[in-house]
């Protein structure tokens, strides 16, 4: 179909990550592995559930509480057009105690991880410089 040639599919499946695998025997079993894992997904948990929860609340506030939401709060600014303005303000107070909840938690104790398990860090140690692509090597569309 459309000139593609058709995918392979007899290709065995990746497997996932055990903790007996190879080359990471004992990461998933480490003690400080299972806090970062819990502790990751709890914040992500919590953070997902109020951001989600919000906007859940907001619109069902606006189809069963129209009232409530064309309440005037100053000339044309209504509560229900203030609540979805605390929307934006919300995520980015969600995003913003995420960062804050990587470094200062998860990224030293990842840091500290690696140089336990005597891993390099991703993108600092053998990273190869960028290609920059040569002149007409690319076709115009």
């Amino acid at each position: 179909m459309y000139g593609y040639p058709p995918q392979q599919t007899n290709r065995p499946p990746s497997p996932a990550p055990t903790a007996d695998s190879t080359r990471y025997p004992s990461l998933y079993e480490h003690p400080e592995f299972q806090s970062l894992r819990r502790s990751f997904r709890t914040f992500g948990a919590i953070a997902a559930t109020l951001v989600v929860g919000g906007f859940l609340l907001y619109v069902l506030l606006s189809s069963f509480a129209s009232r409530v939401m064309n309440r005037p709060l100053a000339g044309h600014l209504t509560l229900g057009l203030a609540l979805g303005l605390a929307q934006f303000a919300v995520v980015a107070f969600a995003v913003w105690r995420y960062t804050v909840h990587m470094r200062r938690r998860i990224d030293p104790a990842a840091r500290r991880l690696r140089a336990e398990l005597g891993r390099p860090e991703p993108g600092r140690a053998g990273r190869e410089r960028p290609r920059v692509p040569q002149e007409g090597r690319f076709r115009a569309w």
